[in-house]
């Protein structure tokens, strides 16, 4: 066995002792954890070299909606979330390392809501990011309308189901509020894994919404890593969309497994 495989084999064993077997390291809006291998570009192949051990010393900070770290953040999740993420990696969306214009407008837009939150390592480094932003009644039924304007079919496809998915509930109604605080994207880098670094960002989510007067989170969870982590936060399941066969028709998306559906997912908040 070589080095590579030496590391490797290391490193899987020390993430099982976290995770199960069956589990995956995926989170979606789309949340995602990328896999730690030959795919990533060439800045995020040497993870397995550079593990970090432990948390200490990781701080948890709210982004300013002008950031001054807004290419690292990009470059952050053109490694990790743009290729990894199971919808797009199930429609081949893009590749490791590469840009896709309409997800980092999508990002940037939701970086100027002022409600993102990033981990940062003690070499200063990105660790992880939650882009989160505010969700308005009537802006699904307007965003899906604009979906036609994209010349991207995958990328319409993925947002498509996004979209028509959460038309199909109304929290602003059950709730009775006119602004939701929406959790878009959940991320961390390879290097920084098995340190519970996406349930923190999660929380660290949860002190911002509650600054900003918010009473209702919600989020599309489109694998089953992310919906187990939303889960032991006290989120709940209002609806779900199945990946697979169902009543006879061909799958929508061919996801890889263990992911097998969409959750919307939301928690009240005091």
């Amino acid at each position: 066995m070589g080095i590579f495989q030496f590391q490797r084999e290391l490193f899987r064993r020390s993430i099982f002792k976290v995770f199960p077997q069956n589990s995956n390291w995926s989170l979606a809006l789309l949340t995602s954890f990328p896999s730690c291998d030959s795919r990533l570009s060439p800045n995020r192949r040497l993870c397995m070299d550079n593990i970090q051990g432990g948390s200490g010393g990781m701080q948890f900070k709210q982004i300013p909606p002008n950031t001054e770290r807004l290419g690292e953040i990009i470059t952050h999740l053109r490694d990790t979330f743009f290729t990894d993420e199971p919808l797009n990696r199930a429609v081949k969306l893009c590749r490791p390392g590469e840009g896709h214009h309409e997800l980092e407008r999508h990002s940037e837009k939701t970086i100027r809501d002022g409600l993102s939150v990033m981990a940062i390592a003690e070499s200063g480094e990105i660790a992880g990011v939650a882009l989160n932003g505010i969700l308005r009644r009537g802006e699904v039924k307007k965003a899906l309308d604009d979906l036609k304007d994209s010349k991207d079919e995958r990328f319409k496809k993925i947002f498509k189901l996004l979209y028509e998915e959460n038309l199909k509930v109304d929290l602003f109604e059950e709730f009775g509020v006119f602004k939701l605080f929406e959790i878009r994207i959940l991320s961390v880098d390879c290097r920084f894994r098995g340190q519970g670094l996406a349930k923190k960002l999660l929380e660290k989510s949860e002190e911002v919404a509650k600054e900003n007067d918010f009473r209702v989170m919600k989020t599309d969870a489109t694998g089953l890593f992310s919906q187990k982590t939303f889960s032991t936060l006290g989120y709940s399941t209002k609806s779900e969309y199945c990946y697979s066969l169902e009543n006879g028709r061909s799958p929508d998306f061919m996801v890889d497994p263990p992911h097998d559906k969409l959750k919307i997912m939301y928690k009240v908040i005091e």
